[in-house]
């Protein structure tokens, strides 16, 4: 059983890495390139980037989960630290496309500053429950992991 429960925790790692780096790539894209970078939130499982040129699109990156992660909220486990939203597993207003500034802050389409919170886990195991939250004003992207008494 331990082992078991250390393979859960280094894949929910492993997808909480994935996301933190995905979404820094996009922000340092958007800052290096100075264009917009797109970033989507596809079904349960994907994230994936464009540059927006004008009015072309070059894609970026794709990212998708593995051994079961997906977008979820874990029943139980409170908003974050950082508490900027857990009424969804992507959590940004209801919004799950939000765009990267050529500044490196996150905004709406609008180009309003956008603060959210992205949840993840496997279905039935609390302790794979993780967050990576994006403060929208400064991009800053910031990883949590549930630890069965708080997020660290």
């Amino acid at each position: 059983p331990s082992i078991n429960t250390a393979l859960i925790d280094a894949r929910a790692n492993g997808a909480m890495r994935a996301v933190q780096g995905h979404l820094r790539a996009a922000r340092d894209s958007a800052l290096s390139k100075r264009r917009v970078v797109e970033v989507q939130f596809v079904g349960t499982n994907q994230i994936v980037s464009t540059r927006l040129e004008g009015v072309t699109r070059q894609p970026l990156v794709t990212t998708v989960f593995e051994y079961g992660m997906v977008f979820q909220l874990t029943a139980g486990v409170p908003d974050t630290p950082d508490a900027l939203g857990a009424a969804r597993p992507v959590d940004f207003g209801g919004i799950t496309t939000v765009f990267f500034q050529p500044d490196g802050s996150l905004a709406d389409a609008t180009g309003l500053p956008l603060s959210g919170t992205v949840f993840l886990g496997v279905p039935n195991r609390t302790l794979s429950a993780r967050a990576v939250t994006v403060l929208g004003p400064t991009g800053r992207v910031q990883p949590y992991r549930w630890d069965s008494r708080a997020w660290r």
